[in-house]
């Protein structure tokens, strides 16, 4: 784990998409992520940050809910199982997740997304954030290479540069951080 990323630059770009409580958002966060890189032309970076930003939205859905999350409402109607729930309206602007309808509990009073991806790009690094509601940090377990699972933070930190976690206004963001040696 390492220190909070520095993300001050000259050229700074900041992408966001709000995903639904639903195992189906580890799925919508690899789509958003290929699409904002290949839209960076970063490309080659995709297998290594999708990786990292489906282990933080896995871990966001698996640990960082409250116990009771409500079927999410969309304003772009119901959408069949496997569909992403943020339609074919993913252009990457934040502006077009915001107030997606997700939430609305006592937890998230004001209806706020539970689960965010966030992709920021500040040349010579991007940054890959996944805030979710739980102020509880993620703690890496031993390794068990046979199991199923436990082995999310071993992978972050291994294809990362450096990775983190920190509170925010309600519950956490969990970040880490890919160099960009090639690209200009």
């Amino acid at each position: 784990m390492g220190l909070s990323p520095a993300v001050l630059a000259d050229r700074e770009t900041v992408v966001s998409c709000a995903l639904a409580p639903r195992r189906e958002s580890v799925r919508t966060a690899r789509e958003f992520t290929r699409l904002t890189l290949n839209r960076w032309e970063l490309g080659d970076l995709f297998d290594d940050i999708a990786l990292v930003a489906s282990e933080l939205v896995t871990n966001a859905l698996r640990y960082g809910l409250p116990a009771h999350v409500p079927e999410p409402r969309s304003i772009w109607g119901r959408r069949g199982a496997g569909a992403s729930p943020i339609g074919d309206r993913m252009d990457l602007r934040a502006e077009e997740t915001a107030g997606s309808g997700y939430g609305g509990t006592a937890e998230n009073p004001g209806n706020q997304p539970l689960i965010r991806l966030s992709l920021v790009r500040s040349d010579p690094q991007v940054v890959c954030a996944v805030t979710d509601p739980c102020e509880n940090g993620p703690v890496p377990r031993e390794a068990d290479w046979v199991a199923e699972s436990g082995r999310g933070l071993h992978l972050v930190e291994s294809f990362s540069q450096s990775w983190g976690w920190h509170p925010v206004a309600v519950g956490k963001v969990v970040w880490a951080v890919f160099e960009l040696q090639s690209h200009g």
